[in-house]
């Protein structure tokens, strides 16, 4: 039968005890048995784990690599039988989370009473905004980012992707009439983004080409939610990710223009953390719920 978990844990407890003798005795085992059993895993690896002496047991390199990876290895079996033995409600600790404002209120929100209720014990560090945070420097465990992602050694999760359009409210239209063509958009007052990585420009479809329409109005603000308030208030058109306005296009508060100038703008969401064999449970209990449900959110738009 092949015993190999067992085997790692002898070897863990001869490197972390400092002798055969040693980890013999808290495992209840002779010393012959053992470092027959380390000797077992050498051959069977064909690799040195252990240089032995009179005086004490050293790791050598590859002993080293074997060490660590069955460090990980056990932890992970423990975690396994934990999670099947005292299920969700066991897992506690805190996840710092990151997320756009639109997203934030319109998906993630919305889950949080369901996410409790499944992990009573797993507290959120919630912080909303479209400022693009460092995970390292701002210890956060998980961002939720739409938009292109930069090059960086984390890993990321598509969620799907979202469909932008240009919007305005009724009342607004009625005062300043519905623009037509791209050009149009000179004569509009157009609520934009401030942020340095977004230029003042609206891609549309200008017939059969794509053209950069420039675009200013009397507000430019480090969030969606704010320009999406003003559109709703008449100040003037918005472009905005469908997610953040669905509800307002449903119940006409606000109106879709220039559909088909805008066809095939889209942004792509992902959630982005640190992976690796260490993920906290938390974290991970906290993506294994959130990333199916997001899925289904944003695929409404398709």
């Amino acid at each position: 039968m092949d015993n190999r978990a067992g085997e790692m844990q002898v070897f863990l407890r001869v490197v972390e005890s400092g002798s055969f003798s040693e980890a013999a005795r808290h495992l209840r085992m002779t010393p012959s048995t053992v470092s027959k059993l380390i000797a077992r895993i050498e051959a069977r690896l064909g690799v040195r784990l252990l240089e032995r002496s009179t005086r004490r047991l050293s790791l050598t390199g590859e002993g080293r690599i074997y060490y660590d990876r069955s460090q990980s290895l056990i932890r992970e079996l423990d975690a396994v039988e934990r999670d099947l033995t005292q299920g969700a409600a066991s897992i506690t600790g805190t996840v710092r989370v990151s997320a756009s404002v639109g997203l934030g209120m319109v998906a993630i929100e919305p889950l949080l009473p369901a996410f409790w209720q499944e992990f009573p014990h797993i507290a959120l560090d919630l912080s909303i905004s479209d400022e693009v945070v460092d995970l390292y420097l701002d210890r956060t465990d998980v961002a939720f980012r739409v938009g292109p992602l930069a090059n960086s050694g984390l890993t990321a999760v598509k969620l799907g992707s979202a469909p932008r359009k240009i919007v305005a409210a009724s009342a607004y239209l009625h005062r300043r009439g519905t623009p037509q063509t791209a050009a149009d958009l000179a004569d509009h007052a157009c609520l934009g983004f401030n942020f340095r990585r977004v230029a003042p420009v609206w891609p549309l479809h200008d017939g059969n080409r794509v053209v950069d329409s420039h675009v200013s109005g009397p507000l430019s603000a480090n969030n969606g939610e704010t320009l999406r308030r003003m559109a709703l208030a008449g100040m003037g058109l918005a472009r905005m990710g469908e997610f953040h306005i669905r509800d307002d296009l449903a119940s006409g508060a606000l109106v879709e223009v220039l559909a088909d100038a805008i066809a095939g703008d889209r942004e792509d969401v992902h959630a982005v953390f640190l992976g690796g064999d260490h993920m906290p449970r938390r974290v991970r209990a906290f993506l294994d719920f959130m990333v199916p449900k997001l899925r289904t959110f944003l695929a409404v738009a398709d």
